[in-house]
């Protein structure tokens, strides 16, 4: 008879091929899918190349997602492409996904099926745990051991113990995923859950839409963790089926599984959230934040960039125009994103509030291009990450919310809730 199990240990113990793990234990496991971008690629491509292993273990799953750099913002970004690129020809890589066709990895890959519940993920992009939300076991790794899994699709790991977040009642109005997720870390700090899996669960969870739920494990990672799942349930079944290139499988957390901490939260303490300079830790609540100007409010990323998201903006900004001391840079994650807000007319609403509208990608959010900061200068953004320098110049700013409140802070130039705005 097995020991009761987390979903994270079934998951493990499946790919391992072996009937239970426990924490601490390591494993060799088989992998379902392997992913890099145009900056971590490179490096993998180069290490792969190194060992004399001519090619990969499955060109079908392999994804390969340029979308830090791209489209290309320089010479040097070029290169890097190029390197992607041509490698995914060599080897026929199934999940290449070229400019007009791409999208910000951690929401394109959801979206075009490529994950599923069950499966066994590893990705050289730290946010590679939004999978989670899926009922996948997916973690962020270096370069090397993608390489590894160019190579010989299995990957060594060390069994996580498990935290379990049980968040019950109900959410207010306002209260999105992002909100939910900066009060845990806030509550927890940025090493609350370092190398353990984050369970989430209760009602308030489950009220969630899948893309709430993305959120919530795409940040994951912010508080130190090695994944963040969330239960398969009818919402999750409802985003898979039919989508999914593959079958799935459901593992679910046996009733007595062992985790080292439970927290339970009550849905009705969270309220909507910001994450002040320069840990995503430093929440307060955005009501006590109003005194903060800000320059810049960039709407996007892979925590923040799906169509819910530039519903919540554009609820927001409909009526309105944005304060003329601020730029708003709009992104959305994927071009079937971008094609709904035309579709829906959230484009319109956008350009008419004098917002900026770029293709897909993940620009601003690591400081790359297509919004970055002078000295001095301060963003809210919808991204997951807020260290010192992290969108621009050492001395800049960043500020964590939900897209309601960038979209709000926007429009009246320090960081607001939507209801600041009064009946417009």
């Amino acid at each position: 008879m097995t020991r009761p199990m987390t979903m994270a240990e079934k998951i493990i113990a499946a790919h391992a091929g072996l009937p239970s793990v426990e924490p601490g234990q390591l494993v060799e496991c088989c992998l379902d899918l392997v992913l890099s971008n145009d900056v971590t690629a490179p490096i993998a491509i180069r290490e792969m190349q190194r060992t004399g292993i001519k090619r990969v273990f499955d060109p079908t799953k392999i994804a390969l997602v340029p979308d830090h750099y791209v489209p290309n913002k320089d010479i040097k970004s070029a290169e890097q492409a190029k390197i992607v690129r041509d490698f995914a020809r060599e080897q026929g890589i199934t999940h290449y996904y070229e400019v007009g066709c791409m999208g910000v990895e951690h929401a394109l890959l959801p979206e075009q099926g490529v994950v599923g519940a069950g499966d066994l993920i590893i990705g050289s992009d730290s946010h590679t745990c939004t999978y989670g939300a899926l009922g996948a076991f997916a973690t962020g790794v270096g370069s090397t051991d993608a390489a590894v899994g160019y190579a010989t699709g299995k990957v060594w790991l060390k069994v996580p113990e498990s935290i379990l977040f049980k968040v019950e009642g109900t959410l207010a109005p306002g209260v999105t995923g992002k909100d939910i997720i900066l009060h845990i870390i806030g509550m927890i700090g940025v090493d609350g859950a370092l190398y353990q899996a984050m369970e989430f669960s209760g009602s308030a969870i489950r009220s969630l839409s899948l893309e709430g739920r993305m959120s919530i494990s795409n940040m994951a990672i912010e508080a130190g963790a090695k994944a963040g799942l969330i239960g398969v349930d009818e919402v999750t079944r409802a985003y898979l089926d039919g989508r999914v290139e593959r079958p799935y499988t459901e593992y679910h957390s046996d009733p007595d599984a062992r985790y080292a901490k439970t927290y339970e939260i009550d849905a009705a303490y969270i309220v909507p959230t910001v994450a002040f300079p320069h840990l995503p830790s430093n929440t307060r609540p955005v009501a006590e934040a109003r005194d903060v100007t800000i320059d810049q409010a960039v709407i996007g990323s892979c925590t923040n960039g799906r169509i819910e998201d530039m519903r919540q903006a554009a609820e927001v900004l409909k009526g309105h125009t944005v304060h003329p001391h601020v730029r708003c840079i709009i992104i959305p994650a994927t071009q079937q994103v971008f094609r709904q807000c035309m579709e829906e007319g959230l484009m319109d609403i956008f350009l008419s509030a004098n917002c900026a509208v770029s293709t897909p990608t993940c620009g601003p959010c690591l400081g790359g291009y297509m919004g970055i900061l002078a000295a001095g200068e301060r963003s809210i953004a919808t991204t997951n990450r807020n260290f010192v320098g992290r969108m621009g110049d050492p001395s800049s700013e960043v500020y964590l919310s939900s897209p309601a409140v960038a979209a709000a802070s926007a429009v009246l130039g320090h960081i607001a809730l939507p209801t600041d705005l009064g009946g417009g």
